[in-house]
């Protein structure tokens, strides 16, 4: 009960930054980044903007990103990791070395992470953020060690306490202990991101194509641009299945490549039932609920704590 205290005391502090509720923004509760050529963060509850981080000056994309439940973001922005608190005090920040690129992190409890880092010798590295000592760290194989950039993407800890890898120019989803051992690889073009059910399949995410696979590899659901007629999908990067049985799918667009008209973008994210009806669409390009090109979206609808996760003996 002390825990759910303190997720509702500190995520309802917010300060409220949108004057009134926003259609564009109802439906649930979330909290957003994306790759795009700023840092952007947003926290949204009943249709409002409640908290946001903007580093305009930054350099760096956002590929991942957290809320824990006392209010702390965690987020990867592939030079360097930071962990700051609702107050954007900075409590702990990683920069890569030259020629490296971070685009994923996860919390273990509240005094580590676990994050990958691309380069050409790429590793898994478990760091303790109250000291800024590593704790544990393995080398991890790619498919090409000079290619940095497309290397991974994403990482998940599973509730068994191992971790999920997303080997995008290796073309696998991998799991491993702690130890860097690998216990289940599934064969997967390009993936960008990976999850494990509750049931212990596995939702698998790469730009044109989100498949979940069971233990043994076998497709059991899977959804392509085609499955969903009449909308614009541009690129697939992380999806997530919800407790519904629906799965949310975001749709990012390029900034670096075309502009970002708000009349002909198209939507930012969608929620699909497992017969790929869309329930709910995102599509906020307009100030002032112009949340930017859309890589993670976290529900907030119910009180939640990522960082209730172990990595082995990591806790």
């Amino acid at each position: 009960m002390k825990l759910l205290s303190t997720i509702l005391i500190g995520l309802f502090a917010l300060p409220r930054l949108s004057a009134e509720a926003l259609p564009e923004l109802a439906g649930h509760d979330f909290f957003y980044a994306g790759e795009a050529k700023t840092q952007d963060l947003y926290i949204v509850r009943k249709g409002e903007i409640v908290w946001s981080h903007h580093n305009p000056g930054s350099r760096g994309e956002i590929s991942d990103a957290v809320l824990l439940s006392n209010g702390n973001v965690l987020y990867a922005h592939q030079y360097g990791i930071t962990l700051m608190d609702a107050g954007k005090k900075v409590l702990w920040r990683y920069e890569t070395p030259e020629g490296c690129e971070t685009h994923t992190a996860r919390p273990i409890g509240t005094e580590r992470v676990v994050f990958l880092e691309n380069g050409r010798k790429p590793r898994c590295v478990v760091v303790n953020v109250k000291t800024g000592k590593t704790e544990r760290e393995f080398p991890l194989e790619v498919g090409n060690p000079q290619g940095v950039h497309g290397q991974f993407r994403h990482a998940e800890l599973t509730t068994a306490g191992t971790l999920l890898v997303a080997h995008m120019d290796h073309g696998k989803v991998a799991e491993y202990d702690e130890h860097g051992k690998e216990l289940w690889s599934v064969a997967f073009p390009g993936p960008w991101s990976a999850s494990r059910l509750p049931d212990g399949n596995t939702l698998i995410t790469a730009t044109k194509l989100i498949r979940e696979v069971d233990p043994a590899g076998k497709t059991v659901w899977e959804c392509t641009p085609a499955d969903l007629p009449g909308l614009d999908i541009r690129s697939f990067q992380i999806s997530t299945r919800l407790p519904n049985g629906s799965t949310l799918i975001n749709n990012w667009v390029n900034s670096w490549s075309e502009s970002l008209d708000p009349d002909k973008v198209p939507e930012q994210a969608y929620e699909i039932t497992p017969d790929k009806k869309v329930v709910w669409k995102l599509d906020a390009w307009k100030e002032p609920a112009n949340l930017g090109p859309s890589t993670t979206i976290q529900l907030l609808d119910k009180p939640d704590a990522p960082e209730a996760r172990h990595f082995g003996g990591f806790r």
